[in-house]
């Protein structure tokens, strides 16, 4: 993987206050209300560029894109974002708390060349349309790159780790706290030495999207349009694979809109192919230990490589399916590798959403019958709480997807069905801009 150093833009501190509000999470988990919330804190939020908002009248001479270029530019010439003297790697570190267990995780920022997917870079989801071509417009109106691409790499000896223990001796240029609780500091490589030898290591080694696929695929196609050099690289946050931090939680299911859906139906389907405990209630009290009964059940099934997936549908009884026998997507994928069939989400789709449910992959695409949970904060229960009310038919309980199966799936040349892989946290945009 080949890597370099750049000059990046940075919000620059008097002229905006409180950098921290000039901050956002990526563009693709920005709902509008959260949307709103962003463009209250600052004049300056990053918001205000990545999504902008759209108007009725919007035309092909005015509309979101055009605004971002528009207030962009006014930043760079007013001073609001201001450029690095010199060339760096920039260390960027997370500290977070997962169930009362306190995690950091640390990486470099580096422009990363862009190339096909194959020997040195491999992605491990798949990415629709619509996003790329939102992306694409963006950065033809604006130039540059302003969200990271997540990527993974194995290094046993830990090079760039060691040398951003040591940058943390020296004042972050950026500590903010964001919403999640969740610490965000970046701080600045600039000696010769150490980013030489980030260089070296990382030429030695593959990388593998964690989180951005549409970012780099769009990145790609902007430079084989233009062929302007300078897009030639693309920002991105390498993190290691052996970083005690790197932590990936599940995303779980949530079912509407099925014609038909019957629990109990389900269930006598599914008997011929998974072992199934029952975790039944009587009122609120015993519904908790129920749950409780049921994510416990799950780890173990984690723990010994099974197939396994927790179901709630309202009938007071939260359910576990344990997989049989291992090789049943033999039959109904025969060309997967073997690292995809093991896999959770492979084996929920395949065998249980479009089989029995007819959730397919069009239904998948535009999401019409499921939605994707991400397991922070109170997710379970609102899960549960929105199945109680009706607003959905049944969720799905997943366990997490493992670093290796990533690393594997990815190497095989395979794609993970979308929403696979929930790396927490999530690399935030506006840390620092590369403008081509």
């Amino acid at each position: 993987m080949n890597i370099i150093p750049f000059k990046g833009l940075r919000f620059d501190g008097p002229a905006v206050s409180d950098i921290g509000n000039c901050i956002s999470p990526p563009y693709d988990v920005i709902d509008e209300k959260y949307q709103q919330k962003l463009y209250e804190k600052s004049e300056f939020n990053i918001v205000r560029v990545i999504k902008g908002e759209s108007f009725d009248t919007d035309n092909d001479q005015e509309n979101k894109y055009t605004r971002a270029a528009k207030v962009f530019g006014e930043w760079v010439d007013s001073g609001v974002l201001k450029q690095d003297r010199s060339e760096a790697i920039y260390a960027y570190v997370q500290d977070f708390h997962i169930h009362q267990e306190m995690f950091r995780r640390s990486g470099i920022v580096a422009l990363g060349r862009l190339e096909e997917f194959g020997r040195n870079i491999q992605p491990h989801e798949k990415t629709l349309d619509g996003p790329k071509a939102d992306r694409l417009k963006l950065m033809r109106a604006t130039a540059a790159q302003f969200g990271q691409i997540f990527m993974l790499y194995d290094d046993p000896e830990k090079v760039a780790d060691n040398i951003i223990e040591k940058a943390l001796a020296k004042p972050a240029v950026i500590d903010f706290i964001d919403d999640a609780k969740v610490r965000h500091r970046l701080y600045i490589i600039d000696e010769v030495a150490d980013i030489d030898a980030i260089v070296k290591m990382m030429q030695t080694k593959q990388a593998v999207i964690a989180d951005g696929h549409h970012r780099y695929e769009t990145a790609l196609n902007y430079y084989n349009e233009t062929k302007n050099p300078k897009a030639q690289h693309r920002m991105m946050t390498f993190v290691n694979m052996r970083n005690e931090g790197l932590l990936i939680l599940p995303t779980h299911r949530l079912i509407r809109n099925v014609e038909g859906f019957d629990i109990e139906r389900l269930i006598s389907g599914i008997t011929d192919r998974f072992n199934v405990s029952k975790y039944d209630f009587n009122d609120d009290g015993d519904k908790f230990k129920a749950r409780s009964k049921m994510f416990e059940h799950l780890q173990e099934s984690f723990k010994k490589n099974i197939n396994a997936f927790g179901i709630y549908a309202g009938n007071e009884t939260f359910y576990v399916i344990d997989l049989k026998t291992p090789g049943v997507l033999d039959e109904i994928c025969p060309d997967m590798s073997r690292s995809s069939k093991e896999l959770d989400v492979n084996v929920l789709h395949k065998v249980i959403l479009e089989d029995v449910l007819g959730i397919g992959d069009k239904q998948l695409a535009s999401q019409s019958n499921i939605e994707y949970i991400k397991d922070i904060a109170d997710a379970v229960g609102e899960s549960v709480s929105r199945v109680d009310s009706g607003d959905a038919q049944a969720v799905f309980f997943m366990n997490p997807t493992r670093i290796e199966q990533v690393k594997a799936i990815a190497a095989a040349g395979e794609k993970m069905p979308q929403k696979s892989t929930f790396f927490y946290p999530k690399v935030f945009t506006g840390l620092v801009i590369n403008k081509l």
